[in-house]
């Protein structure tokens, strides 16, 4: 049987919902929830939620079956913040699927690996798209369906194909005082002065509010002792991913619009799809989240 290998994330809601998806396809429920729990308990010991006596590398190899060549794999990664410990990670999975084995094989940023061919078929989050390259234009990117515009073909062959569905958004947040009207992309747009995001999205912001927008916004950026909620209340404005708006909320701040759909995508090198990577794809994507790969 042939095996198909497509680069996922190593841990993470864009792993997740990569699982998700797959279980709902294949019917592979049992062992797409074993590596979700499994990584959220390693998160929990990390985060210091959970304690447990068990050296990390007992843990590992409790995870791993060597006899059972369909049993996930996991390996170590060190984690960059200061004081934590190094973190157990998604690996590998084979599952089958049809008349081809599917491997799904764990990269730090799985978007990266396609760009340098190593993958014809991948996902990550549609962030690192915007934020490695898409061109920035005066205009503003509103959604999924217009990234592969914005896409320069001689910067790289891999494009989206559809989205899985697991949306959060990034939002315009401020604090009553600036934000006392209709907080909006035409807010920003006459607005001069701070705006705080996290470090890594300054391009993404820019490409979705478009650079008319951002000529006169100042970026800034939490300091490494603060939250991005209480950072944005001390600038005014900022722009941070939220899921219901209650942490913001609880920080005084004022929920904006919805910028733009931080989720998982669907990834394709179309330089390495084979006829068989294509049917792979199928099994990902559904009629309602392809998009038309130009």
């Amino acid at each position: 049987m042939a095996t198909i290998s497509v680069a996922v994330p190593r841990k993470g809601r864009p792993l997740e919902a990569v699982l998700e998806r797959l279980a709902a396809r294949t019917g592979a429920r049992g062992v797409a929830d074993d590596v979700v729990s499994t990584l959220r308990y390693e998160k929990a010991l990390t985060k210091g939620t959970q304690t447990t006596d068990a050296p990390v590398y007992d843990r590992l190899a409790a995870y791993s079956d060597r006899d059972d060549p369909y049993a996930p794999e996991y390996t170590l990664l060190r984690d960059a913040r200061a004081g934590f410990p190094r973190r157990v990670v998604f690996d590998s999975l084979t599952i089958p699927a049809g008349d081809h084995d599917l491997l799904l094989v764990g990269r730090e940023e799985p978007f990266r690996s396609l760009r340098k061919h190593e993958f014809a078929l991948g996902f990550d989050s549609a962030d690192l798209v915007l934020e490695e390259v898409v061109t920035l234009d005066a205009d503003p990117l509103a959604d999924i369906e217009a990234v592969n515009g914005r896409i320069d073909p001689r910067d790289t062959d891999v494009r989206v194909v559809g989205g899985l569905g697991d949306t959060v958004y990034h939002t315009l947040l401020a604090t009553p005082v600036v934000g006392d009207g209709d907080l909006d992309r035409s807010f920003v747009e006459g607005y001069a002065g701070p705006l705080c995001v996290s470090p890594r999205y300054e391009r993404l912001v820019e490409a979705v509010l478009g650079t008319r927008a951002t000529e006169d916004v100042e970026f800034c950026y939490p300091a490494e002792s603060e939250t991005e909620e209480e950072a944005i209340s001390d600038a005014g404005l900022g722009v941070y991913v939220t899921v219901t708006g209650s942490t913001a909320r609880d920080h005084g701040l004022v929920l904006g619009e919805r910028l733009f759909p931080s989720e998982t995508v669907l990834l394709e090198n179309r330089r390495e799809l084979t006829s068989a990577e294509a049917g792979v794809k199928e099994l990902f994507s559904s009629a309602e989240t392809e998009l038309t790969v130009r």
